[in-house]
């Protein structure tokens, strides 16, 4: 249907729209970008903590709603094998679960560490945090590690 839709677009052009995006976040408002705010925005509301809904889950509800439009106008052949490697390893239930506990852990983790991936990589660094700077080396050294690690047990 939307053949634009077939292929990633550059990282040459990714890149500086995310980059626009950190910066006219805190151009605008003074605010860092990252998902977990949302989520957390999320809860907080459902749990009746807080009585709307602030720009954090609106953020939240661009990105995943982004998400499934681009699946719905790029047609079946957008994602071809699914998620790749995760899809062709985790087909069973139980290991299914495990990744939503796992998520579940990394999220807490998050919240914990006071920032998401997204958070620390890219807003807290642009904003010269030195806490930012070893959070994402922390999880891109762990990255990598793992990821070694699973090349070599498959």
């Amino acid at each position: 249907m939307f053949e634009l839709l077939q292929d990633r677009p550059a990282w040459y052009v990714l890149g500086p729209l995310i980059g626009m995006v950190v910066i006219g976040l805190v151009a605008t408002i003074n605010q860092r970008i990252g998902v977990l705010g949302g989520y957390s925005n999320v809860i907080e509301r459902a749990t009746g903590r807080t009585e709307g809904l602030g720009w954090k889950a609106w953020f939240l509800f661009g990105v995943l709603g982004g998400g499934l439009l681009f699946r719905a106008l790029a047609g079946s052949g957008a994602v071809p094998d699914g998620y790749g490697w995760l899809t062709r390893t985790f087909t069973d239930p139980v290991a299914a679960g495990v990744l939503v506990l796992a998520g579940a852990a990394i999220g807490f983790g998050a919240k914990f560490a006071g920032g998401c991936t997204s958070g620390n990589g890219l807003g807290g660094t642009s904003f010269g945090s030195p806490a930012s700077f070893v959070a994402t080396g922390t999880f891109m050294t762990t990255a990598v590690v793992a990821s070694f690690f699973l090349r070599a047990i498959t």
